[in-house]
């Protein structure tokens, strides 16, 4: 069986957050099975507020320019769709992740910064088996000429195409294979970006306080302006695909499915989960074989697993 996943360590790192400026002290720690991600903010443990905050559809508050997720309680916790992309991708299901501010740090703007903090912790198996969602019948949410979509498939396979009414940003689509190798080699490290005529705007209203171009593309009129360049050919729609990871996290378990994304962000995505949930026909509960040789489960396992309710 292909089996669930948590740190062997913990490890700790700081950082700014992009929208608040703020230094961000924040640890990934080990959890047990069945724990899902779970955000804790060790900033609120005076008793007043319940300082716990799952990674569930269900606590997402907010998809301005970023994802925010609260619990009942008020307490929030921003920008978590880069290291919720970085947990997927490696395959993650359990960790409780501290923070000392409602932002997660933006790092260098990619998930590749997690990735190497994942990998330097460790990840092994625990006990009980995987549990994946495993796409039966098409499903899609519109807004405008924006689109995702959620369709049948063997593994897991996002196609993303994203289109700006700006020279450098004009109809930029790719097709990915989502595996632990290619998350790590082709998305991980995609930056995020923005418009530097945008920034005034975004800061005034409290916005981008952190943002500059040691974490993120910053784009002129015509051209990039970070002394580097690129780092991959389209990774604009690399980073897209890298967010779209993040956000169908939120499910709980990882997708046996393709998403298709056309203009969609934060929201979009957030709204196809919504109605993926609300369409239990679409859906269901499968545990992942493990191939021999392999690390990925690449089709659901024979018929005959209960499939319970989603939490």
């Amino acid at each position: 069986m292909y089996f669930q996943r948590t740190l062997k360590n913990t490890i700790r790192c700081t950082g700014i957050g992009l929208h608040g400026g703020v230094k961000t002290y924040l640890s990934l720690r080990p959890a047990p099975e069945n724990t899902g991600i779970v955000f804790y903010r060790t900033d609120l443990t005076d008793g007043a507020v319940n300082p716990l905050i799952p990674a569930t559809v269900k606590n997402v508050r907010d998809t301005r320019l970023c994802t925010t997720l609260a619990n009942e309680d008020g307490a929030r916790v921003s920008t978590v769709e880069h290291l919720l992309a970085a947990f997927a991708g490696l395959g993650v299901d359990n960790a409780y992740v501290d923070v000392d501010n409602p932002e997660v740090p933006i790092m260098d703007g990619s998930a590749a910064p997690f990735v190497f903090l994942i990998q330097c912790a460790g990840v092994v198996d625990q006990k009980l088996p995987k549990r994946f969602i495993r796409i039966k019948k098409p499903i899609a949410v519109e807004e405008g000429n924006k689109r995702a979509a959620f369709v049948p498939g063997k593994g897991f396979r996002i196609n993303f195409l994203l289109d700006f009414n700006h020279p450098l940003l004009s109809e930029q689509g790719i097709t990915l294979d989502i595996t632990e190798t290619s998350f790590v080699k082709e998305v991980s490290r995609a930056r995020t970006f923005g418009f530097i005529k945008e920034v005034e705007t975004l800061q005034s209203h409290g916005l981008a306080k952190g943002a500059s171009l040691d974490n993120a593309i910053a784009i002129g009129d015509f051209r990039i302006l970070n002394e580097g360049g690129l780092r991959y050919e389209n990774e604009f729609a690399r980073h897209k695909i890298m967010d779209a990871i993040g956000d169908l996290y939120l499910l709980g378990h990882p997708i046996l499915g393709h998403f298709q994304g056309t203009r969609s962000g934060h929201a979009l995505n957030n709204l196809l989960l919504h109605k993926l949930l609300e369409q239990t026909h679409a859906w269901e509960f499968v545990e992942g074989l493990r191939p021999q040789g392999s690390s990925h489960p690449v089709s659901a396992p024979a018929s005959g697993f209960s499939q319970p309710a989603m939490a």
